[in-house]
């Protein structure tokens, strides 16, 4: 449920509640939900490999169709289930921005205003450290990563219809579980990237572990607002 909770005012910077594990900090202009490294391998006999990295974060895997993400076998981070995609898409309306348009089909990109995207972790220091996705994500091929050129816009999600013989239709997102996606392999996301179906045929991504904490590990998303 988005509910906006109490205010904090601290050395200047205000800092607004917009859900259970999501802060909209208005003065620095971005968003962060608590999250956590994800596994790579999932212990479900349906999963039997390691597949390529297609999102950023979602829900966490659940045995049972429905409850989890569909794309947590795939995914950087998890994010609790109590926290919804469409609270992300109101805590980033509320800094301004409108959504665009998702895509989940060939040769179309994603249209939105462009959002930064980080992985906050703590650093050997013991101090918030944001990494960036090119420092999260390679190639394990060629071991070259994500190119810095590769935006994140705020898409929004497209509106599902669960019941064919009810009319109602609901945030999409909020059934897939899927914050954002690398790829349009769904429109039932909040963000996606600018990359097409056609790059995912030949960059499969992998998580760097050099620099990512061990699976299971307390992180944060993080989307900034670029000022205007």
């Amino acid at each position: 449920m988005f509910r906006l909770a109490v205010v904090v005012i601290l050395l200047g910077a205000v800092s607004a509640r917009a859900a259970d594990g999501v802060v909209v900090d208005k003065d620095r202009r971005t968003v962060s939900v608590d999250a956590k490294v994800a596994p790579r391998k999932i212990n479900d006999e349906r999963f039997k490999e390691i597949y390529p990295v297609e999102v950023i974060a979602c829900w966490p895997f659940h045995p049972t169709p429905g409850k989890g993400g569909e794309k947590a076998h795939e995914t950087v981070v998890t994010i609790d289930p109590s926290v919804k995609p469409s609270d992300l898409h109101k805590a980033l309306a509320s800094l301004g921005l409108t959504p665009g348009e998702p895509v989940a089909v060939a040769g179309k990109e994603p249209k939105g205003p462009k959002v930064i995207v980080f992985i906050e972790i703590t650093g050997p220091d013991g101090l918030p450290k944001r990494l960036t996705l090119d420092k999260v994500l390679l190639d394990p091929k060629t071991n070259k990563p994500l190119p810095k050129s590769v935006e994140v816009r705020f898409t929004g999600s497209v509106l599902t219809q669960p019941n064919p013989e009810k009319p109602e239709k609901v945030y999409g997102a909020d059934l897939s579980g899927t914050f954002l996606a690398i790829y349009p392999v769904t429109d039932k996301t909040v963000c996606q990237t600018s990359l097409t179906l056609k790059e995912e045929k030949y960059l499969k991504l992998e998580t760097n572990k050099d620099v990512l904490p061990k699976e299971g590990t307390p992180v944060k998303l993080v989307l900034e607002v670029p000022a205007k």
